[in-house]
């Protein structure tokens, strides 16, 4: 697999000819389990083939259980330079609710040893699980807080199907997950943080200066990206592509050098409502002058239209001509942005 990746990377170089790669990022599972000797391999088929910027953001994802003292070293002695950990919880009742693999005295002790060997940490943290007080989950806030952390990504819990989670709620063991105790823990959240600069760039990412995601600023912004492997996903600004997600079918094409992907051209329309989606859940926000310009004046007008009674109710406003979420709204932004997308222009 490791060596039909790196081919993949060769395969593709010609799409990534005028552009420089700003951050190379491993996720999508848990890449921490691959050898040292794997990822290196992976990163330097990218140095060879791409144009690498002087300092790109090199992230690897990671869950406690895989990051020992010993791990944290090695990864650090590379050109990795940047741990997202999926922490979720420093409860143990919660990681065995979720099923987690570790446990909370693992989730402290690998923040203990990255932060001697990483500058650059992000943390995952879960909000609006059920039975959480507010308390516990600003007792969570608090406890990143105190490992010096200067990122956090943080979402609200989504239950899947046919997990044991489900089966729990389904058989009346765990309560259904509450949207308003979410919202409260989602404020409570945005107001710590912002008490400890954070900066709340993104709806569920917060960062201190120049500790922003590159990897994820750069979807978000509409930059040009490439996803390497089985399911990963690709975008160019004007179509977007995925891979095979059945890893023999994937091995078998490469082999046979063939691109195991399929491609769907975005239309105006599409491209009109991803923007719309991204920019409303960043401080960037929307540019109208930039809908008029790349999209027209009919979609100015009809985005004007679908913003005005969300102005109205201070959830949207407009300051030198981009239309952001005010404090109030940020919470409900996907919501907002799905009235705001235009479905048969086209």
């Amino acid at each position: 697999m490791v060596l039909a990746l790196a081919k993949e990377i060769e395969m593709r170089k010609s799409e990534f000819q005028d552009k420089v790669v700003e951050t190379i990022y491993f996720g999508g599972g848990t890449p921490s389990i691959l050898e040292i000797s794997d990822l290196k391999l992976l990163i330097d088929a990218v140095y060879f083939n791409y144009n690498v910027t002087e300092n790109p953001e090199i992230t690897v994802e990671a869950n406690p259980d895989d990051l020992s003292k010993e791990r944290i070293i090695e990864l650090s002695n590379n050109k990795i330079n940047r741990l997202s950990i999926g922490i979720q919880s420093f409860f143990e009742d919660d990681l065995k609710m979720m099923n987690r693999a570790h446990n909370s005295e693992e989730a402290k002790e690998c923040l203990e040893f990255a932060t001697q060997y990483f500058d650059n940490i992000s943390v995952d943290l879960i909000y609006g699980i059920p039975e959480m007080s507010s308390e516990k989950w600003l007792q969570n806030i608090e406890t990143a807080l105190s490992f010096n952390i200067p990122h956090i990504s943080s979402y609200a819990l989504t239950v899947e199907h046919k997990t044991a989670l489900h089966t729990f709620i389904q058989k009346g063991i765990i309560p259904q997950p509450d949207d308003e105790v979410a919202q409260e823990h989602f404020q409570i959240l945005v107001d710590k943080l912002s008490e400890n600069d954070f900066i709340h760039y993104e709806l569920s990412n917060f960062g201190k200066e120049n500790y922003f995601s590159k990897n994820n600023s750069s979807y978000w912004l509409g930059k040009k990206y490439i996803g390497i492997g089985p399911s990963a996903h690709s975008y160019d600004g004007e179509k977007r592509s995925w891979n095979v997600s059945n890893n023999t079918l994937y091995l078998k094409s490469i082999q046979e050098n063939k691109l195991p992907s399929e491609t769907e051209i975005l239309s105006k329309t599409d491209r009109y409502n991803e923007y719309i989606m991204t920019g409303l859940r960043t401080i960037w926000g929307i540019s109208l002058d930039r809908i008029e310009t790349e999209f027209g004046t009919t979609y100015l007008d009809y985005l004007n239209q679908q913003a005005a009674k969300y102005i109205e109710d201070h959830l949207l406003f407009v300051d030198e001509n981009i239309l952001r979420t005010t404090k109030k709204g940020k919470f409900l932004s996907d919501g907002i942005a799905s009235d705001l997308f235009l479905l048969n222009l086209e």
